[in-house]
């Protein structure tokens, strides 16, 4: 007789930065699909996308982006964890620096490195 084997899956969130992302140079209809304006917000050359949980956390780095450079907030979702930034390569790449480095060293999360494309 063959037992059968019940596997049960649960999502346990960490306190982590599980994407950190910079697009240089998008194509335009990227900013559309992503629901931003893209006659504003072409003039910026990147688009930074984050993900971390506990979701309500971005909340706080929404917050330590548009203060720590000149990102503009595309998008953030406090349900999904999920933060959009705008702005020059190097004003996302100053954002989400200082995002990882707060969460690491003050709210002892685990980080991600940054990637590109």
């Amino acid at each position: 007789m063959e037992s059968k084997q019940r596997i049960i899956q649960e999502l346990v969130p960490g306190r982590q930065i599980t994407l950190a992302h910079i697009i240089a140079n998008p194509d335009s209809i990227l900013y559309e699909k992503l629901g931003l304006n893209p006659a504003v917000e072409h003039s910026h050359s990147a688009i930074g996308v984050l993900t971390i949980s506990p979701a309500e956390t971005a909340i706080i780095i929404a917050d330590i982006a548009m203060k720590s450079s000149g990102v503009e907030l595309g998008f953030v979702d406090r349900f999904s964890g999920s933060l959009i930034v705008t702005g020059t390569v190097s004003q996302v790449e100053a954002a989400i620096q200082a995002i990882l480095l707060y969460t690491e060293e003050t709210l002892g999360y685990t980080v991600c490195k940054i990637t590109r494309t």
